[in-house]
């Protein structure tokens, strides 16, 4: 496998790669067992963690979550046209980031401006947060029936594949 610059501070090699895959399977594995998993000492492993976050390249930790089993079983995509420009776009994101609903927000191209995931516990709750919406920009609404892509683990040989489209 090639080496593949990220940024100036850091190359990913084939050991930084099944360090992130590890990590990607099981984020709370210890140092220890990853360096037995990955064939580097202990803090020789905490160090190639501490520089790929350093860098960006692992960005954070998480414990997933099944939110309907916490009660809020209904997740919805909720797409957002904004009239206006960039004080618009401030105002809405704003606005956005106050809605504990929201558990996602991209910013789009094409006719919408947004693109939010939001999880409700009912369509009374979808329907108060659509009006919220609605104050900033037109709505569509669609509600998410089931994920068959949760969550993707990346290994190298994905990444590398995606050069052919460069």
């Amino acid at each position: 496998m090639a080496h593949r610059t990220v940024s100036s501070e850091i190359q990913l090699d084939a050991i930084a790669w099944k360090i992130l895959e590890n990590l990607q399977r099981d984020a709370r594995m210890a140092f220890a067992e990853l360096g037995r998993k990955v064939g580097l000492s202990t803090p020789a492993v905490a160090e190639r963690v501490r520089r790929m976050q350093d860098a960006g390249v692992i960005t954070g930790y998480h414990a997933s979550v099944d939110l309907a089993k916490l009660g809020v079983p209904i997740r919805v995509l909720v797409r957002l046209t904004i009239p206006g420009g960039d004080v618009q776009v401030s105002r809405s994101v704003t606005a956005i980031k106050e809605l504990n609903e929201i558990s996602r927000c991209h910013r789009i191209t094409g006719a919408e401006s947004f693109v939010i995931e939001a999880d409700v516990v009912s369509i009374r709750h979808l329907e108060v947060l659509i009006d919220k919406l609605s104050a900033l920009g037109a709505t569509s609404t669609s509600t998410v029936l089931s994920s068959p892509v949760h969550r993707r683990e990346y290994q190298a040989k994905q990444i590398e594949a995606f050069g052919k489209y460069l």
